[in-house]
């Protein structure tokens, strides 16, 4: 039994052998395959929460910094709710300074953060409407410095310097305003209004800064200009800046 059970098997694998080497099809059943088809799916729409403060010099929106207002203990305010919106605008300080009958020039003092860091002065636009629709931003100056008991710094001067766009978005920058000079309103009406960061359609979307300096110049881009000739009293003196954001995107 042992030897015809080898006869045989090994007839079988010869005769399996010799099929293939005569080059003659040998079938093979296959595994049954089965395909079907799925799909992925997710839908944007405009974002109407606020965008907290980034970084001026490196604006990451996953990564928020806390500015403080010099000029308010409670401050700064919100930014503006809605899907374009102005995130933050810095208040400028520009500290003590003695009376004198010279012309001067001031700077205002970096922008400070509550982890005791500073970076320039800067205002912060986002735009998550969709799409780079365009926008522009404009600031006006609603008064002359005026003390606390109503006298106005005659002839000075609000300037703002070495503007710069930074942003995180892969779309393009909007056009950044290098440098301008404000002109007072009366209390009334408002100076005439600066565009200070313009994006034409394409450009802006995300998270733009328009910074005043970087790590090198923070603290001398934003300058107040005294003329000696005016008259001064020994008090705090105040001004304010409104600033203006519209879907006007810029003229091609």
């Amino acid at each position: 039994m042992n030897k015809l059970g080898m006869k045989v098997i090994g007839g079988t694998l010869l005769s399996t052998t010799a099929l293939f080497g005569l080059g003659l099809p040998v079938n093979v059943l296959a595994a049954d395959v089965a395909t079907y088809n799925s799909n992925g799916i997710v839908e944007f729409t405009p974002n109407t929460d606020v965008t907290p403060p980034v970084d001026p010099t490196d604006p990451d929106p996953n990564n928020p910094v806390d500015p403080i207002d010099p000029t308010d203990p409670n401050g700064p305010d919100p930014g503006t709710p809605g899907p374009l919106s102005i995130d933050y605008a810095s208040s400028v300080d520009f500290g003590k300074m003695k009376i004198t009958s010279t012309d001067q020039v001031y700077n205002a003092a970096a922008q400070q953060f509550s982890d005791s860091t500073d970076g320039p002065n800067y205002v912060q636009v986002t735009d998550s409407r969709g799409g780079a629709q365009g926008w522009q931003l404009r600031v006006q100056q609603d008064d002359q410095f005026t003390s606390t008991s109503g006298k106005e710094l005659t002839g000075a001067e609000l300037s703002f310097n070495n503007g710069v766009v930074n942003s995180n978005s892969d779309s393009p920058k909007p056009t950044g305003t290098a440098s301008f000079t404000l002109v007072p309103g009366d209390g009334t009406t408002s100076g005439p209004a600066e565009i200070v960061m313009d994006a034409a359609p394409g450009q802006g979307d995300g998270t733009q800064v328009l910074a005043f300096g970087d790590d090198s110049t923070k603290a001398e881009s934003v300058k107040l200009s005294v003329p000696g000739s005016t008259s001064k009293v020994a008090e705090v003196y105040t001004t304010s800046l409104t600033w203006t954001l519209a879907d006007l995107p810029a003229n091609p």
